[in-house]
């Protein structure tokens, strides 16, 4: 029996809990990474079960997902009709992940040839209606093939979800986990946000006091990405302004300064549906020497100015944007967060603001109150559960 060490620990918040997975795993060298793929899943709360194409054992043996799922694996369609069993309509998964998927798959996909266990689960799946998404690993140029393009478009005209791989090395390699769990937790969904494009703002700025020093604050930025991980996973088009780089549930915008935080927002609001101000904005700046300030015994006074409140700045360009505000405070009392969060809702006539105490800075867990013009609601949990329960009261926002 597995050793308890080894076992992945199940979320029970994660974002496909409840969720059954048939990962079909196919012959492309990617599949050694599956059995991460199949623990990352279930720690996501997903119960998986693994289909493999004859190719696939002979990279990696069935018994290492055997391991990794807890459930037998199917390596061939037998008069147990585990297609059907699996895939077919009112039957055990919920989503089929094809992950890696060879560019033979694909075509054979787009084709309706079914002379695989993973082939025959998704030609069931996609007479079924049950969603589909597809992890592609292959060398470039296969991936580059016409005829795999054409197979790609045409599965995507027909509902299915494709994970892009990253191109590195010549080679189209098969999207990280993250990228492939948030998917696959996408397309499971109910997606209430499908077709709505919101802006997150994340993370700490930065105010350059010289080329070596900055002034900054301690936000983490963990509540911003996972809001855009919820919203991303509730069907929005998302888009991220912070300082962190790049994530695979975003289009992302990369600034350090308040006002380049700011200007970014202002360039994208116009076509956006919604915006959510998390992040922790420098309410201060200061005008930054171009060299180094060196180091001595001296008093030093920097002469700080305010920078433009965001919110007010968005508000005044865009009367009509549903905007979400966030409000961090050091009182760790209710009724004051609550009160401070009412100022600023009704000062630039937000949808509803969540404030929380500035402890959380940094950690996974959070308690905040998100606050309403009628009343207001405590939350208490994983800063991830946090972002759903945002994402869902943002769906209500924009119906």
């Amino acid at each position: 029996m597995t050793a308890e060490s080894d076992e992945p620990k199940r979320r029970d918040d994660g974002v496909l809990a409840g969720v059954n997975v048939a990962l079909g795993v196919t012959g492309s060298i990617a599949a050694v990474k599956t059995v991460e793929l199949a623990h990352e899943l279930r720690r996501e709360g997903a119960s998986v079960r693994a289909v493999m194409t004859e190719s696939a054992t002979g990279i990696v043996h069935p018994w290492a997902l055997e391991f990794a799922t807890e459930h037998d694996v199917v390596t061939e369609i037998t008069g147990s009709v585990e297609h059907v069993a699996l895939c077919g309509r009112d039957e055990w998964a919920d989503v089929l992940l094809v992950a890696p998927s060879t560019a033979n798959t694909v075509g054979k996909m787009a084709s309706a040839v079914d002379d695989s266990t993973v082939t025959t689960c998704a030609t069931t799946a996609l007479g079924t209606g049950l969603p589909v998404v597809v992890a592609p690993a292959m060398h470039e140029p296969m991936y580059d093939h016409p005829g795999v393009l054409d197979a790609i478009e045409t599965l995507e005209s027909w509902g299915v979800s494709f994970v892009d791989p990253r191109v590195e090395e010549g080679k189209a390699k098969i999207a990280t986990e993250e990228a492939i769990v948030l998917s696959t937790a996408r397309a499971a969904g109910r997606q209430p946000l499908a077709g709505e494009h919101v802006v997150v703002t994340s993370g700490a700025t930065s105010e350059p006091v010289d080329p070596v020093r900055v002034l900054t604050n301690r936000s983490s930025g963990k509540t911003g990405r996972a809001l855009a991980r919820a919203l991303y996973v509730a069907g929005a088009t998302v888009t991220l302004v912070h300082p962190d780089g790049d994530v695979p549930y975003a289009d992302v915008v990369t600034v350090e300064t308040a006002s380049e935080m700011t200007d970014a927002v202002l360039n994208v609001a116009g076509e956006a549906d919604a915006l959510v101000s998390v992040a922790a904005i420098s309410d201060y700046t200061v005008a930054s020497a171009d060299e180094k300030i060196r180091s001595g015994r001296e008093n030093l006074t920097l002469e700080l100015e305010p920078t433009r409140k965001l919110i007010d700045t968005v508000r005044d360009a865009h009367p009509d944007l549903p905007i979400v505000g966030f409000k961090a405070e050091t009182s760790g009392d209710d009724a004051a967060m609550v009160e401070q969060a009412r100022e600023t809702l009704e000062r630039a006539d937000l949808a509803f603001v969540v404030a929380n105490d500035a402890n959380v800075m940094g950690a996974d867990e959070t308690r905040a109150l998100l606050v309403h013009a009628e009343g207001y609601a405590a939350f208490t949990g994983s800063k991830a559960a946090l972002g759903r329960e945002v994402a869902a009261a943002l769906a209500e926002v924009l119906a």
